[in-house]
């Protein structure tokens, strides 16, 4: 009995061995299969990852492709053309007129006669003058939207790109902390082993060490976010993976306001548009005047006669009074839209300003709080290893300079903000002009 276990279990390996063989047989065009997929995919995605340009650069690419801002384009260029038809006159009219037809003839010859006439309509009172000036003003106000759209797009675009640059630059201070916290993990179990410490040190600096570990994920989860908001923001076909400028560095040159906002503008074409649509309704009850020419055939006589004739409309019941009376009505709301858009002007620009400054203020003491913060971290690592300070001294300095660093990073953020929301409130590009 004992001699068949010998015997058999050769045969159980071999019909292991087989059957691994075979599955690596069938595995093996499997895994080149994926291998390629993944060289593929590995390569597609390189090809389409790249660095967002230089601020400058998006912007002017995102003016030409952003879909607000095209649909603010076609609008505008609509209402140009909607101009340039309102300048062409009237189109003329043509009749033709068959009568008689079934008039019992008189000795034989028919009485039919038949008429070709051409009428041509004529805008009087100012009417024609007043409407291509409601085309024109229509044309503004678009055009004044189509900035409009353009500087809080610039605003927006700006801060999208700050927002990248304070991650990337969250990510760099996480990273920076966790290389710190591997140093000091190294320098407590360098402590305890030398019987400076006891060994629970070395789990607070793990403890430590872990927790900058979890910071640095989120922070580059957190860059990962905000390059995809960048890149679904301009309507970019490759994933951005960074920014190749900078906007933290950006000199505070508030340039010149513009001498109207774009919200301003378009509150004033709105209103001139307005007044304009006010003379069309104050002109409509003035009768347009129609003339009429054209030659008339008589078939007894196989001669011709000429007719001519004016038309015009007798304003007896509709002077159109409640249509003038709603035109005021509309022309006095668009001037307290003016004057909304006027003082919501001027407080925006005073706000932008202030917000600046205190953002200066903010940054300049961030500054300051970092320096002084990396100092004090310096000084406990070498009082640590010198066995002067404790660890938990040493812990709460890294903390409070990696603090400092993102108190910093949030400064300049803020300060893009600020700069963007003056640029906005000015009329002009954010980071866009220099005027």
């Amino acid at each position: 009995m004992s001699s068949q276990f010998p015997l058999r279990a050769p045969v159980q390996r071999q019909r292991g061995a087989g059957l691994a063989s075979r599955r690596n047989v069938v595995s093996q065009p499997s895994l080149a299969l994926c291998a390629l997929a993944l060289a593929l995919t590995l390569s597609t995605t390189t090809s389409q990852a790249a660095d967002a340009p230089a601020f400058g650069v998006l912007l002017q690419q995102s003016l030409a492709r952003a879909p607000i801002l095209l649909e603010q384009q076609a609008n505008a260029e609509a209402a140009r053309l909607d101009a340039a038809q309102s300048r062409k006159w009237l189109n003329p009219k043509v009749d033709a007129l068959s009568e008689d037809l079934n008039a019992p003839s008189n000795g034989g010859q028919s009485p039919r006669q038949i008429t070709f006439s051409i009428s041509q309509p004529l805008e009087l009172g100012g009417k024609r003058a007043s409407r291509i000036a409601v085309s024109d003003r229509d044309s503004d106000v678009a055009e004044a939207r189509r900035r409009e759209a353009e500087v809080l797009w610039a605003a927006k675009l700006a801060v999208a790109y700050g927002t990248v640059e304070a991650a990337q630059g969250r990510q760099r201070v996480a990273a920076d902390e966790l290389s710190r916290a591997g140093d000091d993990l190294r320098a407590a179990r360098a402590q305890v082993e030398a019987g400076k410490e006891a060994s629970v040190r070395v789990a607070q600096a793990e403890a430590g060490a872990a927790a900058a570990r979890g910071a640095e994920r989120a922070a580059a989860a957190d860059l990962t976010q905000a390059l995809e908001e960048l890149s679904a923001l301009v309507g970019s076909q490759e994933r951005f993976t960074g920014i190749a400028g900078s906007l933290f560095s950006t000199a505070a040159d508030a340039g010149a306001a513009a001498d109207e906002s774009p919200t301003l503008r378009v509150a004033q074409s709105e209103r001139e548009a307005s007044e304009a649509r006010l003379q069309v309704e104050e002109r409509r009850w003035i009768p347009d005047l129609s003339v009429t020419a054209g030659v008339r055939r008589y078939a007894w006589t196989s001669q011709n006669g000429y007719v001519v004739g004016l038309s015009a409309s007798i304003p007896l019941f509709d002077r159109n009074r409640d249509g003038v009376a709603a035109a005021r009505q509309r022309v006095q709301a668009a001037d307290a839209r003016v004057l909304a858009a006027r003082l919501e002007t001027a407080a925006a620009r005073r706000s932008a300003q202030a917000q600046l400054l205190a953002a200066e203020g903010q940054l300049e003491a961030a500054l300051e709080g970092e320096r002084a913060s990396a100092e004090g971290y310096r000084l406990g690592r070498i009082g640590y290893d010198a066995g002067r300070t404790p660890l938990v001294e040493l812990l709460f300095a890294r903390r409070a300079y990696s603090e400092a660093q993102r108190s910093t990073i949030d400064a300049r953020l803020a300060r893009v903000r600020s700069l963007a929301a003056l640029a906005q409130a000015q009329g002009r590009l954010a980071f866009g002009e220099s005027q």
